[in-house]
């Protein structure tokens, strides 16, 4: 996860608060239920190549791998300190992941290495110029008919979740989030067939979820 030059937002936006990270997400954010229905959403397949792209703690990189064992499963995340979280926790499940130190504006990985690329919880910490040159990473990274699922906060649906983006809208960079301008960055970037494909109520707020494709072969031209 990456900020303005000089300034890395860290998970929970505090290094102190990182412990916390995993109790939070788990019990305030139900976690595993919009996880694994941005696995579902993103339909992957054994044999595939994937990247969870801002991993954090690795939490969503562990389900990928343990419901999909035979594809080849990366996470990546800009903070060391989550990292070495990520990989103990896989250490200690058994489970075979890649795991990279890097940012979403400058991808490690050559032209058309991924099937499918993931991200949860990770565009809220980018600014907007971060945002675009993320997603423009993502197209770059992904093979032509790849696709590219997120879920984060996004424009409100219910009264109670516009209440709460009133609340959190100044936190980090999420502003664009809450009012739904990722679909504009992701077109804008040369994706096709962009789309809201849900959303999920929590306690702090709207989970929404997007799906995006790389024009060429299996996709859209």
């Amino acid at each position: 996860m990456t900020a303005k030059p000089g300034r890395y937002i860290p998970a929970l936006s505090f290094r102190w608060l990182t412990p916390l990270y995993d109790p939070v997400w788990k019990w305030v954010m139900k976690e595993y239920a919009f996880k694994r229905r941005l696995i579902a959403q993103a339909a992957v397949h054994n044999g595939q190549h994937i990247l969870d792209l801002g991993c954090g703690t690795g939490t969503l990189t562990l389900m990928i791998k343990s419901i999909y064992p035979k594809a080849e499963v990366t996470g990546m995340d800009g903070d060391p300190e989550v990292l070495a979280i990520a990989k103990a926790k896989a250490k200690q499940a058994g489970l075979a992941i890649t795991w990279d130190h890097g940012l979403a504006t400058k991808l490690p990985y050559p032209d058309g290495s991924f099937d499918r690329i993931l991200s949860s919880l990770m565009t809220h910490h980018l600014t907007r110029d971060q945002k675009r040159s993320a997603f423009a990473e993502v197209l770059r990274v992904l093979q032509p008919g790849g696709e590219f699922h997120i879920v984060d906060f996004g424009l409100p649906h219910t009264l109670a979740m516009r209440g709460i983006a009133l609340v959190l809208k100044r936190m980090e960079e999420a502003s664009d989030n809450f009012a739904g301008f990722l679909p504009g960055y992701l077109t804008q970037a040369g994706f096709s067939q962009v789309a809201e494909i849900g959303f999920l109520p929590t306690m702090l707020g709207q989970m929404t979820f997007y799906r995006a494709v790389k024009p060429g072969m299996g996709g859209e031209k």
